[in-house]
């Protein structure tokens, strides 16, 4: 096509040099790319993926969501983004009539791509795609270090991957882990969760202390996640017990719900720890809150890439966090934070006591680590990664 100016010095190629000639644009191919997830609950993963849905350029993407099991609070940006979505009901982990209607979903829509993530998802679409022509490129996601898979996920997981164009891993721990389960390395991708600093939260740090029982001068340390055994939040329970006594101001509060809740209450009262520390359950407004810690806390065995902790550095927060490789991915020790031997509750108390006490330590570190947020995880990039990526499999799949 020519363009409307010759780059010749005096030359041009106008409308005025040659009447005839009318630039036509070139049309805008769109991609009809269907999402589909576990849910839409208020979790991480579900983030990623509402984020990304809500991120997309419209003039290129033609974009459905599908939730397997049940709506949840990403409904609602769904909605203002303008993006349809479905929701089917699913009951059991594999479940014959939800792939039957996930089947229908995708030969009505015919996209030319199916994203999903997680492993209900993965298996579901991977399954209803079966013997399907045309066949839509198939991306899966993993978003962890799945240890926890039985030995029938693994082996469905294997089955399953000559009907898989591609696998996107989170982090490169995610990648090396399912490497590891026999995926081919050249089909995999590594793209990093994406975080924009979240919204000044709805209440004052002063009213927020005060709703919380807290003192005025208290040091507010946070953990943001599921209380859920890999979490390791014992371990943090026990160095609430050690920093309080070297610091009466240091107060730990733990956000979020899960399998280990009571039994973590339990705990708590049993090492005398309880008076300081506050379990404040499920909030919704748990990102904007993180502009409240003066530290932020995460023991985790394993992870894919934390969403809670990015939050945290993006709010310009330091961190102290277990020494595990998706930590390692985002943490930098003594740069942005600092990495803690897995299970060391002593550790943990000891740096962030360390940070407690050094106020200008504790800013340096937390404005590295939101640099590091902004310039290299932020959402604008995730979701720039994603559209490469898909157009990328198109063009290898149909070229």
């Amino acid at each position: 096509m020519l363009s409307a100016h010759h780059s010749g010095p005096g030359l041009t190629c106008s409308e005025d040099f040659f009447p005839s000639l009318r630039l036509i644009p070139l049309p805008v191919t769109v991609t009809r790319l269907l999402i589909v997830i576990p849910t839409l609950d208020q979790s991480g993963a579900e983030k990623q993926f509402a984020l990304l849905a809500g991120g997309l350029p419209k003039d290129r993407f033609e974009i459905r969501v599908v939730a397997l099991s049940r709506g949840g609070p990403f409904e609602a940006s769904l909605h203002a983004a303008g993006i349809p979505y479905s929701i089917l009901g699913k009951r059991w982990r594999l479940d014959p009539r939800t792939i039957l209607r996930l089947r229908r979903e995708i030969q009505e829509f015919r996209p030319d791509v199916v994203l999903s993530g997680l492993f209900a998802a993965n298996a579901s679409v991977r399954l209803a795609t079966w013997r399907l022509h045309p066949r839509p490129v198939t991306i899966i996601s993993e978003r962890c270090v799945d240890s926890w898979k039985a030995g029938w996920q693994l082996w469905l997981d294997r089955r399953l991957q000559k009907r898989t164009d591609c696998l996107v891993a989170n982090s490169q721990s995610v990648s090396g882990f399912y490497a590891a389960q026999g995926f081919p390395r050249d089909k995999i991708r590594v793209i990093p969760n994406g975080v924009d600093r979240p919204a000044a939260p709805a209440v004052s740090r002063t009213d927020f202390l005060q709703q919380c029982q807290l003192p005025e001068d208290a040091k507010v340390i946070m953990y943001v996640g599921r209380l859920a055994p890999q979490k390791r939040l014992k371990c943090l329970i026990w160095a609430m017990q050690i920093l309080r006594q070297a610091d009466p101001r240091a107060y730990f509060l733990i956000i979020g719900t899960g399998p280990d809740a009571e039994m973590l209450r339990f705990y708590a009262r049993d090492v005398e720890s309880i008076s300081h520390i506050r379990f404040l359950g499920h909030r919704q407004d748990a990102g904007s809150l993180l502009q409240h810690c003066d530290v932020f806390w995460l023991a985790s065995e394993f992870e894919g890439m934390s969403n809670s902790l990015m939050e945290a550095m993006a709010c310009g927060k330091p961190v102290v966090v277990s020494d595990i490789p998706p930590n390692r991915e985002l943490v930098r020790h003594e740069q942005d934070g600092y990495l803690i031997t897995l299970g060391d509750s002593v550790g943990f108390s000891q740096f962030t006591g360390k940070l407690l006490a050094d106020a200008d330590l504790a800013a340096r570190l937390g404005k590295s680590g939101q640099d590091r947020m902004e310039q290299e995880f932020s959402t604008e990039q995730m979701v720039s990664r994603y559209a490469a990526l898909v157009q990328e499999e198109l063009v290898r799949l149909r070229s």
